[in-house]
């Protein structure tokens, strides 16, 4: 085992806090936890200009130097798989593992980039509550939805406090990220993918697919969990997540 500082890096429409149970879990490692850019607690400014996932990878990499730390394993869900995808693209010494949850590899087609934008749209017309609404049923798993009513309420609360303006640059931005399928192949680093088995957004098959794509990556499958396995399954998760941390 390395000693190296885990990085976390959370999804959209989410913040820091949805890795709170591997935070509390992996206590014998140095935790790194940031709201990113838009998301949390992060103050932008309204007038803003448009911002790339490749700028939040930019952005981590300027605070891990700030942090004097030089590299990570990177913890990732969703969006935040896209960032890491990033990292491995333009800093690669920076990470030494990297756990990928609930991710994928491929760019939006050209269906998923119209959805973006009146998403987009509907964050400024009507508000994180109605995001909510809209993607709570679509990110939890079926069993989740019905027998763990705290979950959900807690999923709900996290997108519904996100800042709208923030919401709706990150929305253009995941519309516009680059297809990293090409860069599966080259990846040298220790893997770990992460699927949940009734992920609608990013579902099991594919990421098998993209697992397989990345020498050497390991692939497992947490059960009973939709897009968000690390609130809905933590155990698993901290299990999984443990086990690979300890092989490094």
């Amino acid at each position: 085992m390395i000693d190296l500082p885990v990085l976390f890096i959370h999804g959209f429409p989410f913040d820091s806090a949805m890795w709170r149970h591997q935070i509390a879990a992996l206590s014998r490692w140095e935790r790194i936890v940031p709201d990113l850019w838009g998301a949390g607690l992060v103050n932008i400014p309204a007038t803003a200009g448009p911002y790339s996932i490749a700028d939040q990878a930019t952005s981590l990499v300027g605070m891990l130097d700030d942090l004097q730390v030089d590299q990570v394993v990177v913890c990732s869900q969703s969006m935040g798989g896209y960032i890491t995808f990033e990292l491995l693209r333009a800093f690669p010494t920076r990470v030494r593992a990297a756990i990928l949850c609930s991710t994928k590899a491929t760019a939006d087609t050209p269906e998923a980039k119209g959805g973006r934008d009146t998403m987009a749209a509907k964050a400024e017309r009507e508000g994180p509550g109605a995001i909510a609404a809209e993607l709570v049923p679509k990110l939890l798993a079926r069993v989740t939805l019905e027998r763990q009513p705290a979950v959900v309420r807690e999923v709900t609360t996290m997108i519904e406090r996100q800042p709208v303006y923030g919401m709706a640059v990150t929305l253009r931005a995941l519309r516009d990220r680059t297809d990293s399928t090409p860069l599966l192949g080259q990846i040298r680093i220790p893997i770990l993918v992460v699927a949940g088995d009734d992920d609608q957004i990013a579902p099991a098959e594919g990421m098998q697919e993209m697992a397989r794509a990345i020498p050497g990556a390991q692939f497992t499958v947490i059960p009973g969990s939709g897009h968000l396995s690390p609130l809905e399954q933590p155990q698993a998760v901290n299990d999984a997540v443990n086990a690979f941390l300890a092989q490094l």
